[in-house]
Parts: C-alpha cells; sequence; structure tokens
C-alpha cells in the first residue's frame, strides 16, 4: 500500500511540476513585443512617475477629437473598427492604459476608475490636447466618466461602452480568470503563467459571435499581458473606484452623453445602461441585440456611425 501511494504521490508531483512548465510564462521584452506590435501611427510619450505612454494618432489634427480608452487586460487595438470608420471625419488618439500594450508603468499602478481618470488627465496636459469627446469602454468606461467628474474641463462629450461603475443586481456567471482574481492565492499564480486558455475562455465569453476571438487576437492578449510588470499591474485591478457613490457622481455630469451597450453583455449586465442613462441628465441611450461586451469589436460600423451621429448632433447644438 505504501508503495502504490508512493507511486500516485510521485505521479502527482510529476503532474504538477509539468503542467507548471506547460502553462509557465516569463516576461516578454518590451522591445520584442515593440518590434511586433508598434504600428506606423504608434507614437510614445513621457509622463510624470515613471510612465512611458503608448498611444496612436489618426485622422485630421485639426478636426474635432476624439480620445478612446480601452477595458481591462485590452488595449487600443480594441477600437481599431472605430479609427477606420471615424478618421475621415475626427481626430482619433487611443491609449494603452499603465500595465497594457505596450505602456510601460511602474509597479503598483492604481486600475482604479479615479487613478485611471488622473492618468488620461495628465496624458491630455501633456500633449497639449483641446476639449475632447471621450469613449470608454468596460474598466475604460468607468474611467471616462470618472473623467467627466474630476477634471470636467477636459471633455465636450462622454460616450460610455458597456461602462463599469454599477455593480450587477443579478450577477451572471462570470469567466473562470475573474472568479480565480477573487483569490490572493489565484493572482500570485496569474501572475506567473501564461494566461491565453484563461484570456481565450474570457473574451469568446464576453462576445455574442465566438468567431471573432481569432487565435491572433487572443496572443496579442496574452503576448501583451507578458510585457515586464503587466500581469502584476493586473492582478491589482480595482474595478469599482468609488464603490457605492456611482448614481451621485454621475449626476454632476453636464456634457452630451451617449451610452451604448449590448444586450447579450455577459459581464456588466445591460441593466446598468439604464442606471447610467438616469443618472445623467439629458444621456442617449442605445442598445444593440445579439451583441456582448464589445460593441466597438463586434459591430464597429454601426456603433462607430452612431457615435458619428451622436457628435456632430451635439457639436451643432452646443454652436447655436
Amino acid at each position: 500500500m505504501r508503495r502504490i501511494l508512493g507511486i500516485i504521490l510521485g505521479l502527482l508531483v510529476l503532474s504538477l511540476i509539468g503542467a507548471w512548465l506547460w502553462l509557465r510564462g516569463p516576461d516578454i521584452p518590451y522591445e520584442t513585443l515593440e518590434a511586433k506590435y508598434a504600428q506606423a501611427d504608434s507614437h510614445f510619450v513621457d509622463l510624470p512617475g515613471g510612465y512611458h505612454v503608448h498611444y496612436r494618432e489618426d485622422g485630421d489634427p485639426n478636426a474635432p477629437l476624439v480620445v478612446l480608452l480601452h477595458g481591462f487586460a485590452d488595449s487600443f487595438t480594441t477600437w481599431d473598427g472605430w479609427v477606420r470608420e471615424l478618421k475621415p471625419q475626427f481626430h482619433i488618439i487611443s491609449l494603452d492604459f499603465p500595465g497594457h500594450g505596450l505602456t510601460r508603468a511602474p509597479q503598483g499602478s492604481s486600475l482604479s476608475g479615479d487613478s485611471l481618470a488622473d492618468f488620461v488627465d495628465a496624458f491630455a496636459a501633456k500633449l497639449a490636447l483641446p476639449k475632447f469627446a471621450v469613449a470608454g469602454n468596460s474598466m475604460g468606461g468607468g474611467a471616462a466618466w470618472q473623467l467627466a467628474v474630476r477634471h470636467p474641463d477636459r471633455i465636450n462629450a462622454l460616450i460610455l461602452v458597456d461602462a463599469a461603475g454599477f455593480a450587477n443586481d443579478k450577477p451572471g456567471k462570470q469567466p473562470l480568470g475573474f472568479v480565480i482574481l477573487r483569490y490572493r492565492l489565484g493572482r500570485t499564480v496569474l501572475s506567473k503563467i501564461d494566461n491565453r486558455p484563461l484570456i481565450e475562455q474570457g473574451l469568446k465569453a464576453d462576445v455574442y459571435d465566438k468567431s471573432l476571438i481569432t487565435p491572433f487576437i487572443v496572443d496579442r492578449f496574452a503576448e501583451f499581458q507578458r510585457a515586464p510588470g503587466h500581469r502584476e499591474i493586473l492582478m491589482g485591478v480595482n474595478m469599482g473606484g468609488r464603490a457605492g457613490s456611482t448614481a451621485q457622481l454621475l449626476s454632476g455630469i453636464r456634457v452630451p452623453t451617449l451610452i451604448l451597450w449590448g444586450e447579450s453583455d455577459p459581464l456588466i449586465e445591460p441593466a446598468a445602461a439604464k442606471k447610467f442613462a438616469a443618472a445623467i441628465g439629458g444621456a442617449k441611450l442605445i442598445t444593440y441585440p445579439e451583441v456582448g461586451h464589445l460593441p466597438q469589436l463586434e459591430i464597429p460600423q454601426r456603433s462607430a456611425a452612431d457615435v458619428a451621429a451622436f457628435l456632430k448632433a451635439s457639436q451643432g447644438s452646443s454652436a447655436q
């Protein structure tokens, strides 16, 4: 019996070692990632605090400016479809948050909505940007409305795309990666391994049409996470920002606001869209059937057309 138990224990240890060797994901140097993913219109700028920010600039610099903010564990590449559709009419800037894409950031960088809003404010100050429309998806949506609250003089319009800010009344089944993030040990493990399987599962859960999540998209997500320091920053995420006071904060927003939401969003329930619309005076709400958490990826032409129409109408009303 002892011999059998010893064999079983030995096999278990070997299995654990094999699993670790298979899953372990060492950092990928920034230079390698930049050579692969930096684009012709990529730019970098240094901000106080040790940030080396990667951003992209498209369209006519003299046209109305739109700044795009991505969600958790994503990058500015999520806006590629919007950029294609909007750049003939607008000046578009999209940026990678700390711990995301090709932006280098110090250890301990916060991903709370208010911290990211201050980060965007510092970025705008560094580039001396004029007033702009800000659009944000998920975590980036939380940063966008926090920017409207904390730095209202920065923006002239607000666009929330399946935005973070309200807790789900009826939480659905979350992707496994988010479940693991609840636990300290889980966060420690995720900070050391290649999370590609969890990323693929999470992305396919987020969208209505699973075929949109290609191996290239999954690989890009996974490799950006393996940039030096990124996983440690991601493991410290705080989606809630100023939890419990969202409606009160939102009530002070005075700029024209558009809310876009996928009716099949499994991550942030569509009821949150109505809460945003009720809290922000005059907000316009558009929902999309058979669309999940990422309308900018799932229906880029339709959602970008709604944005363009909204921005033209809001610019016309502000000029009167």
